[in-house]
């Protein structure tokens, strides 16, 4: 009898992409229960190049037309270091990271809103 894997989720999280962030990228999926969550899925949409995704979940007022990837970037780890606000009792909420790819590190205090209920990536401010 064959054993079915499930890949592990690029956010970081212990479990499956598909019990994971896979539960928030899809077009008409659940929305993302707090800020952190977001912000987990945004990385993974970024790992896995979903413009849609990203541009779904980004604030209107901040939004681009589109997300361009660089096709060299290879992002390969997630760190999580802090949190403000963003459970489902508030309506805004900071997430501070460490995103490494190869060859650097993004480290990001990105700030987020609810918009009609659900969380978006407002913007951010790049940390030393």
């Amino acid at each position: 009898m064959a054993v079915m894997t499930l890949r592990s989720c690029p956010c970081g999280l212990s479990g499956p992409y598909e019990k994971c962030c896979g539960r928030y990228l899809p077009v008409g999926a659940a929305a993302a229960p707090t800020a952190e969550a977001l912000m987990r899925s945004r990385y993974t949409a970024f790992v896995r190049q979903d413009a849609g995704h990203l541009l779904r979940t980004w604030h209107p007022r901040t939004r681009p037309a589109r997300v361009d990837f660089d096709p060299g970037m290879r992002w390969t780890g997630l760190e999580v270091l802090g949190t403000t606000g963003g459970s489902a009792f508030h309506t805004t909420g900071t997430v501070t990271f460490r995103a490494t790819y190869r060859g650097g590190v993004l480290h990001e205090r990105s700030r987020f809103e609810r918009v009609e209920g659900a969380w978006v990536y407002v913007d951010g401010d790049f940390l030393e």
